[in-house]
């Protein structure tokens, strides 16, 4: 290849990751950003918090359930079509949350806006990875997955932190506008860099069932988990949600196994190292939701800092994952996965450690160090673990497996919030009753009561950082033999110039 060629290629390669990166960052932004609105939309739109929650839960539920379907949608008919589309539907749907409901002060119109813009969102988050895969040379791979999940992780974390500004600074709107001109460019610069892929063949017709059972059976699921503090645990609508999501989920496996074309290839769980990395994913971005919903409260309720003073020593959890996942980029290619994702398990079992060791008087600096080793290890991780998994399965599972693993990052962050928030109810509650302590609102409660619940949910996130480790020690990194031919570095799948 030519310097100037060679020169070329490499521009057009950035300009891919700029892209796919802009995608994953823009929707997994959305998926936190509005949390900190709420309280503004619902005094806006004159609602309950209950009923004004369902503007961040009904983004998940349509993310969760729409993330596979589109995954497998753009193996058959290409990246580009599914990226493309779904930047349009986003950014349509970003301004239509912002514009229709003041204009006609309607507050069903947000969440149906917000559902439309989340199908946008699942269609761009569905692929990202998969597009590092298909385009990107294997030499560079480490390093532009690194910074396409770095950028997904970033904008999760700081998601709340965007909302106030905008919110306190402009108006509630404005979380949903600013997506408009990053969406327009978007589309022009991935309309420009990225190449079109021929339709692949398919043994069956598209698997609709499994498309119905996945969507209906996530949807119950994360309904059950978001709203079963509000409604109770044993309300008869958050148990009739859960035995839907069982029965719906057990329809899908059933359905996935006989299908001749599935959603989703379930046989390739009987892979050991498949298995253990997703599994690791999964447990990973659990405990991460779990602790990044609790220790708000425990800077404001035990440490007694202003909301703005927490936000800011919680940034240290998002510098530390951009560390981390430049590190993971950047090393990945000489130390390889599964040396890279034992060093990051090292770095989370020591920050979950060290955060049972937080107590009331627990100075800031210490509470910053645990947030800078969990941060560091998160971001550390996710490069590794993607790749090995993106890696080690057909080129023509490419959609299919980045979806699953988009829906391995969300889709935990809502049950860890859940299970955590039990737990953490649960320490309060046990330790009130042993003393005879009346439960009130949390900013009443005894310091030693709320101190109790935090020593009990970090507790839970130290078992799993351990369980974490021992996965990243077990699996090894396989390389399919679709990434070894070399065609992936030939010009016909370069990008468009």
């Amino acid at each position: 290849m030519e310097p100037d060629q060679a020169g070329t290629y490499q521009k057009s390669f950035t300009l891919l990751i700029i892209s796919i990166s802009l995608a994953t960052f823009m929707s997994a932004l959305d998926g936190t950003i509005v949390n900190i609105a709420l309280p503004t939309i619902s005094d806006a739109f004159n609602v309950s918090t209950s009923t004004v929650s369902w503007v961040s839960t009904i983004y998940l539920l349509v993310m969760a359930g729409c993330v596979l379907i589109f995954g497998k949608i753009s193996d058959t008919i290409g990246f580009k079509k599914v990226f493309l589309s779904g930047f349009l539907i986003f950014t349509i749907g970003s301004f239509a949350s912002g514009f229709l409901p003041d204009f006609i002060h309607s507050f069903p119109v947000l969440i149906g806006s917000r559902a439309f813009q989340a199908v946008g969102g699942a269609m761009i988050t569905a692929i990202g990875p998969a597009m590092v895969t298909a385009y990107i040379p294997m030499k560079q791979k480490g390093k532009a997955m690194g910074i396409v999940l770095t950028f997904a992780a970033l904008g999760t974390a700081i998601g709340p932190t965007i909302g106030g500004i905008l919110t306190q600074f402009l108006s509630w709107n404005w979380i949903f506008f600013i997506n408009v001109p990053v969406g327009i460019c978007a589309v022009l610069l991935g309309a420009k860099v990225i190449p079109a892929m021929k339709a692949q063949e398919r043994t069956g017709g598209f698997d609709r069932a499994g498309a119905v059972l996945i969507f209906t059976g996530l949807a119950s699921l994360l309904f059950a988990l978001s709203e079963g503090q509000t409604l109770g645990w044993t309300d008869p609508v958050i148990l009739g949600s859960l035995l839907l999501a069982l029965l719906l989920l057990g329809g899908f496996v059933w359905c996935e196994l006989k299908a001749t074309d599935p959603l989703l290839e379930l046989r390739l769980f009987k892979r050991k190292n498949f298995l253990l990395t997703n599994t690791t994913l999964v447990l990973l971005f659990f405990s991460f939701a779990g602790i990044s919903y609790l220790l708000p409260f425990y800077l404001q309720y035990v440490q007694g800092y202003t909301p703005s003073v927490s936000g800011l020593i919680l940034t240290a959890l998002s510098v530390a994952m951009m560390v981390g996942g430049i590190l993971a980029g950047i090393l990945y290619n000489r130390a390889g996965g599964r040396l890279l994702s034992i060093v990051a398990g090292i770095s989370i079992v020591a920050g979950y450690f060290l955060m049972t060791r937080i107590r009331p008087d627990t100075t800031t600096g210490f509470v910053v160090l645990c947030l800078l080793l969990i941060g560091f290890g998160l971001g550390l991780m996710l490069t590794p673990a993607s790749n090995m998994i993106m890696n080690s399965v057909s080129k023509k599972y490419q959609g299919m497996v980045s979806s699953l693993t988009s829906l391995e990052r969300f889709a935990p962050m809502t049950i860890g919030i859940a299970i955590f928030n039990i737990i953490f109810i649960s320490g309060i509650n046990a330790i009130a009753t042993y003393n005879r302590i009346t439960i009130e609102p949390p900013a009443k409660i005894r310091i030693e009561v709320l101190t109790a619940g935090f020593d009990l949910a970090f507790l839970f996130a130290f078992i799993v950082g351990i369980i974490i480790l021992i996965l990243a020690i077990l699996a090894h990194q396989e390389t399919h033999p679709d990434y070894q031919s070399g065609e992936e570095d030939t010009p016909a799948t370069q990008p468009d110039t």
